[in-house]
């Protein structure tokens, strides 16, 4: 294994500037929803909520991180959200040194959707939720893999889509969006050996990368074009797709209808 070397904010400052549009925060509004307004009275007879708001139509709920194993099983098992869509984190230790955990429930019989949020300090660990939730499994794991967050009492807590020797933790804002010197050789020497590096050349790890001549020229800044056009051409608006592929319906823009449908 390579060392690892503790990084700065490599994120801090974009990588570019030209392309990445930051969306204003949601409001937070008030809970007025019966339902809502119902399903957290509840909570807080059973649990402190720190915060509670509404954002997008859903409920968002703040709570003790040593209580979220609690608290969603009373989600779950008294108020009937069913199903755990979504578990992840976000890292903030470079503005509070601390990560925000969230769960994203779903409650089937209400139409409703929940979002539990906690924090923990960066060597702090949080509960598994695997045995409320069997979807909890594998998002506990990616959770572990991409920000190192450790979580007690999960089943088999190993990396989930980085190799068993990897250095580093890819969501972390620690870690360079392009990835580091021996990132850009892993699998070439893995795979081929150290003595193919000048042959096959580094490995292009930064996400963000957009070469115009990939995908026959289909991908581009700020814009899509159409298959194979010319790199000088002008960006057009593409009104169909699917033209090219068989057995698919084409989409045509100009014939899409937003159905707004409420159960």
């Amino acid at each position: 294994m390579r060392p690892y070397r503790p990084k700065d904010n490599l994120q801090a400052k974009a990588y570019y500037n030209d392309r990445f549009w930051v969306a204003p925060r949601i409001p937070e509004e008030p809970v007025e929803d019966p339902v809502f307004a119902a399903d957290l009275a509840s909570l807080q007879e059973h649990y402190p909520i720190q915060r509670a708001y509404i954002q997008r139509g859903q409920l968002v709920i703040h709570i003790d991180a040593k209580e979220n194993k609690e608290v969603l099983r009373y989600l779950k098992e008294e108020l009937g959200y069913d199903v755990l869509s979504e578990l992840s984190a976000i890292d903030y230790l470079a503005q509070d040194g601390e990560f925000e955990i969230f769960y994203q429930l779903l409650s089937l019989e209400k139409a409703k959707r929940i979002r539990v949020k906690c924090r923990i300090k960066e060597h702090e660990a949080i509960e598994s939720v695997e045995s409320i939730f069997r979807s909890a499994d594998w998002s506990e794991r990616e959770m572990y893999d991409m920000f190192g967050i450790k979580v007690n009492n999960h089943p088999n807590l190993k990396r989930i889509l980085m190799p068993d020797d990897w250095v580093g933790h890819p969501l972390r804002k620690t870690y360079p969006l392009h990835g580091d010197e021996a990132a850009q050789w892993y699998e070439v020497d893995k795979i081929f050996g150290k003595e193919y590096r000048d042959i096959i050349g580094p490995e292009q790890r930064d996400a963000a990368f957009v070469d115009p001549n990939d995908t026959c020229n289909f991908a581009r800044i700020k814009h899509e074009v159409p298959r194979c056009a010319d790199p000088n051409s002008e960006p057009i608006r593409i009104e169909k797709f699917n033209d090219d592929a068989p057995f698919v319906e084409t989409f045509d823009l100009k014939k899409a209808k937003i159905v707004n449908r409420d159960r």
